[in-house]
Formats: structure tokens, sequence, C-alpha cells
């Protein structure tokens, strides 16, 4: 896979998962305890044969880069590389990227080397397990100039969706970004039959989704992109791609699954906390890869944990009851809390004595969850103060709510973000 070039795009400003997004890219936002976003694509990358990767970065890239530098190293004699493409002017291009499609506009010289043939464009934000040499062989088979990964979905789910339209040997021949009335949604519906003889279990799923995969011929791409002022690949390039070139379809009938929300980022990590998770994060053949931290195993003394994902470091008081949780690197936990159906993203450090001891000189809580605490329906951010019976509890239903310095409630989620501190005693 040398004439290969993998680009991950990293995302805009991230507003629709902010705070989240406050102090770091959509694709460094932790998931499911020790992951971060970021790592998931490029694992599928790694396990599908693919090393050579470049991540296109823009809006609060620090923690990402840092990630990525700490984590994604290859054995010189393979010739693999992960690296950074930042926002950065030059001759041609003076301003910030303007779109995932002008991302790409802008680094089209890293694709236009000679020993470059296919471009594979990935998102940074979403949770799935694909072999892209799958992918790979219906393109070549097909003889298309793209290839995009669908997934197939019920109809009630295609209104929040990109569903595409196909003729009966699999070429795209029609899109619509997300169909609202009935008639739209005829208009690109899929035979379920048609699913079923490609080896995929249609299951009452007529309708096919983008997954904001695609495989294009680099003179194909290159060509779109100076051709035309285009800035996103969904809406923009892929349509028009259609119109003019071979597009062919890659089914895909994994679990996949886009972080672009609170909502979607909290639901997707608690189902991994459940007892059969729809996403396995344990393979044998297929392993995801995050930084290795050298981390000592949790402790966990007398406490109640059901239903809930661990990870390395953590100290977990006596008493405490955990159901239907994440907790994250280093979490510290002191006796008697509960914690239900809430993220804890844990702590980039340990707190020393000495920082113990200047918090308490200060007022402040130490770093972790106060002995007595109470967390229901919440995002506990990395390194948050929270204090002695402390209650983060929406106990009101309410969607959301004005965003303060102890926090704010979106999608019905109450979200601490970074570095947070409350009080004790403090009420949601």
């Amino acid at each position: 896979m040398r004439d290969l070039i993998t680009l991950v795009l990293g995302g805009g400003r991230g507003t629709r998962l902010y705070p989240l997004t406050k102090f770091r890219s959509k694709p460094a936002v932790p998931v499911a305890g020790k992951y971060r976003l970021i790592d998931i694509p490029l694992s599928n990358c790694i396990n599908s044969g693919l090393n050579r990767i470049y991540v296109l970065t823009q809006f609060n890239s620090v923690s990402l880069h840092r990630h990525i530098r700490s984590t994604y190293n290859f054995d010189p004699f393979a010739r693999g590389f992960v690296e950074i493409l930042a926002a950065q002017q030059t001759n041609d291009h003076s301003n910030w990227y303007q779109g995932t499609a002008d991302a790409v506009r802008h680094n089209l010289r890293y694709l236009q080397q000679p020993d470059v043939r296919r471009v594979l464009i990935l998102s940074g934000d979403q949770l799935y397990r694909m072999n892209f040499q799958d992918m790979i062989a219906t393109h070549d088979r097909s003889g298309a100039d793209v290839t995009i990964g669908a997934v197939p979905v019920a109809s009630d789910r295609a209104p929040a969706m990109g569903i595409m339209r196909l003729d009966d040997r699999g070429r795209v021949v029609g899109f619509l970004e997300k169909p609202q009335t009935a008639a739209e949604l005829e208009h690109v519906r899929t035979d379920p039959a048609w699913i079923d003889a490609q080896g995929i279990p249609s299951r009452g799923r007529d309708r096919l989704a983008n997954m904001g995969i695609y495989l294009f011929e680099r003179d194909t791409l290159v060509q779109v992109l100076e051709k035309t002022d285009y800035q996103d690949f969904g809406r923009e390039i892929f349509p028009a791609s259609i119109r003019s070139r071979h597009v062919h379809v890659h089914l895909f009938d994994g679990y996949w699954e886009d972080i672009g929300t609170i909502k979607s980022f909290y639901e997707a990590n608690l189902s991994l906390a459940s007892k059969e998770p729809p996403f396995e994060l344990a393979s044998a053949v297929a392993p995801i890869y995050s930084r290795a931290r050298f981390l000592p195993p949790s402790r966990i003394d007398g406490a109640t944990i059901q239903g809930s994902l661990v990870a390395d470091g953590c100290v977990i008081g006596e008493g405490t009851l955990i159901e239907n949780s994440v907790i994250g690197l280093r979490c510290r936990i002191e006796p008697g809390a509960v914690i239900r159906n809430s993220i804890l993203m844990g702590n980039d450090f340990y707190e020393s004595p000495e920082q113990h001891a200047r918090d308490a000189q200060s007022g402040l809580p130490p770093m972790g969850i106060g002995s007595g605490a109470h967390i229901e329906k919440a995002i506990i951010d990395k390194n948050c103060h929270i204090g002695k019976n402390v209650r983060i509890v929406n106990a009101q239903g309410v969607d959301s709510s004005e965003e303060t310095e102890y926090g704010m409630i979106r999608d019905g989620v109450a979200v601490v973000p970074k570095r947070a501190c409350l009080p004790d005693g403090w009420t949601l």
C-alpha cells in the first residue's frame, strides 16, 4: 500500500461538542476512559496495513499534536509515518481552512508526489472498526474513480444523514443531504433485496448513509479540488463527483457512530460500558492503539461497580457506588460517592502532597471526586476538583442551560468543564 496516502480530517471548531472542545479539538476528546477519538481512525489504518498518514488540524490542536507525537512512531525500516499538517500560510494560501475540502486543497503538494496513486480520506471523530483493505478491493473490482463507505440505516434515521441512491451495480447515481419529506425519503430508498444480495442482511434497513469515508484516485481528487472552490466533501465534492465521475459504494455492516454532539458522545460512551456493547473494544486481530502511559493497576477498596469501564491508575474508595459509567485514567474517588450513568474523563497527572497542601490552604477540594458526592447523567472533564457532598443531578430534566464556571447542561447532560472546581456542598 505504498501508493496510498491517508488523510484524517481533524475537524473544525467542534461547537456541537462544546464545552468538551473548549480546550481541545474534536479528535483529541477522550473516549472509553483511556483513548482519544483520533485513535480510532489511526488504529483502523494500522490494522489495515496503511501507515502513510497525514492528520489535518486547525483549532485547539496542541493536545492532539502531543498525543500523536508520543503515540504513533513507526519502525524506520517500515517507512511509515503519522504527521500533522496544521493550517499555515503559504505562497498559495493565506487563509484558515474553510472546510474539509479546502483543508485538503491547502495540502495538495503532499499528494502530488510521484509515488502517490490513491488517497483515503477519513473523519477524525467517528467510532467504528473497518478493514480498509475490503474497501480497496471494492474500488479495484468496480474500476471506480471514487469509492464511498455506506452503512444501511432504517428510514427513521435517514433525516439526520446524507443518503445515497444507487443503480443495480452499486454505482452512486444520486445523493440527498438529510431528506425530510416522504417524497425525498422515497427518492433515495434502496430495495432491501439488493442489500441482502450483497451479503449484508437488510433487517428492515432500506437507506444507505454516507459514512464520510472516501477513497479517491489521486488524479481525480486533484482535478476536482483545482477546478472548483468547493469547501466541503459531503455537501459539495461528493455530489459533484457523482455527476462527472464513476462513484461506487462500499457497504459496511458493523457498528458506526458519528461522535458529533454531546448526546451522541454520551450515549456512545455509555453503550461501551454495557454488558453487551455494540462496539467491542477488545479484539485479537484489530486492537485500538493509544498512548502507553505506564500507570499502575486501579485500586478498588470495597466499592460496588456494575456495568462500567474503569481505566488504569484509579483509586476508588470504600462504599462508592458506580453504575453504568465510564471512569477515566487516574480518577480518585473518595469513599461514599455515587456515580450513575456518567462519564469521568479522569486526570492528566497525580497531584503531589505539596499540591494537596496548597489546595487545602486555598480552600480548594483536592483533584478528584469528593466523599459523598452524587453524580448522575453527567460528563466530568479532566482535572476537575469536585468537593465533598457535591450533587450533580439534573433533577428537573433541563435540556440546556447557560454556561457558568461550573459547567452547563447540553442535550440534557450536565457537563463540567476541564479544570473546574466545585466547592463542598455545591448543587446543580
